[in-house]
């Protein structure tokens, strides 16, 4: 019975380290969608910044063109424009990296891509709140953590195989035969005989091997034991550090719209005086330089909000429902 129960524990093992692996590959495969769409959106905002500082270097050329600009507003305007266009070329690498592992995921090649994907350019956005639940609740929900129980009780229920071979086995058998004197008579029912004992066996352990084995199983229990709470105390700490994380960057996202917001208003300002003759052409490229970098800022953390999404997918253990 021991034996049973130790190979079904084990087969609830292997059930369980497939679904490690399926949980991975989910939140692994959705990190790389998402990544390749949030990139999209940073590669969208960086050719919009392009465009308009492309405008207002043209405007620097045209009024220096005209005798009323001068060349320092030109060389200011014409190096803020190349700086962004030198942020577009490791976006690019870094969009078409993702877009390549998703489709490593999903088993297609690199020039297979999902077009879907190449065409996101919006970070993808939860649709249901993350059901943190309570501890019992995340215990449930963690592949590794069932896995590391059934090895467990794999573990204990063979310390009771082992246990019980120090036992002495005892075999009762029977004899069967004929009693018949002449060939012709072995059909006969009356010449059968049937008789039990005195075949008795007795086998005697090995105790010093016995003991051995017997030892050998604790070992392995308690090593069992012990990868068990590691593996709760590990999802614990990475469930903890997903949920500080994935809640400090929603403050700093929100902190970071709010700059985005103010930079496109003082941008906005700052071209209105600059046009009245009230501003030099100064403020206005260094109100464009912070509204670019506030845009570029909040489109990252964008990403790192969906990654921080997955991994506490991953460290929830995934596959929740709404009341799970």
């Amino acid at each position: 019975e021991s034996t049973i129960r130790a190979a079904r524990a084990d087969h609830r093992a292997a059930e369980a380290a497939l679904e490690v692996v399926r949980v991975t590959v989910v939140a692994e495969t959705a990190r790389a969608y998402a990544d390749t769409c949030a990139l999209n959106a940073q590669v969208a905002v960086a050719e919009r910044t392009i465009g308009l500082q492309g405008q207002t270097a043209d405007l620097t050329q045209n009024l220096l063109n005209a005798g009323s600009g001068n060349g320092l507003d030109v060389a200011r305007a014409r190096a803020a424009l190349e700086q962004t266009r030198a942020s577009l070329p490791p976006l690019r690498a870094a969009r078409d990296a993702a877009l390549f592992r998703l489709a490593t995921l999903t088993g297609r090649t690199p020039a297979e891509a999902s077009e879907a994907a190449k065409a996101c350019n919006t970070t993808p956005q939860l649709s249901q709140p993350i059901p943190v639940g309570d501890g019992s609740a995340l215990l449930a929900r963690r592949p590794d953590i069932r896995q590391a129980e059934a090895k467990l009780a794999a573990a204990g229920a063979r310390v009771n195989v082992a246990t019980a071979g120090m036992f002495p086995q005892v075999r009762l058998g029977g004899s069967l035969g004929s009693t018949a004197l002449d060939s012709s008579d072995l059909g006969n029912n009356e010449n059968f005989r049937f008789s039990v004992g005195p075949l008795i066996s007795w086998s005697f352990p090995n105790v010093f091997a016995a003991r051995a084995r017997i030892k050998q199983a604790d070992a392995l229990a308690d090593a069992a034991l012990a990868d068990y709470d590691q593996t709760v105390l590990t999802a614990l700490q990475e469930t903890e550090t997903a949920l500080s994380a994935y809640a400090n960057e929603l403050d700093r996202q929100r902190a970071l719209r709010t700059a985005r917001d103010q930079a496109k208003r003082a941008a906005e300002l700052s071209r209105m005086r600059f046009d009245a003759g009230i501003d030099n052409f100064l403020s206005v490229l260094d109100s464009e330089r912070t509204l670019a970098g506030a845009d570029a800022a909040l489109a990252a953390s964008e990403q790192s909000v969906a990654n921080a999404q997955v991994t506490l997918f991953k460290a929830l253990g995934g596959s929740w429902t709404q009341n799970s």
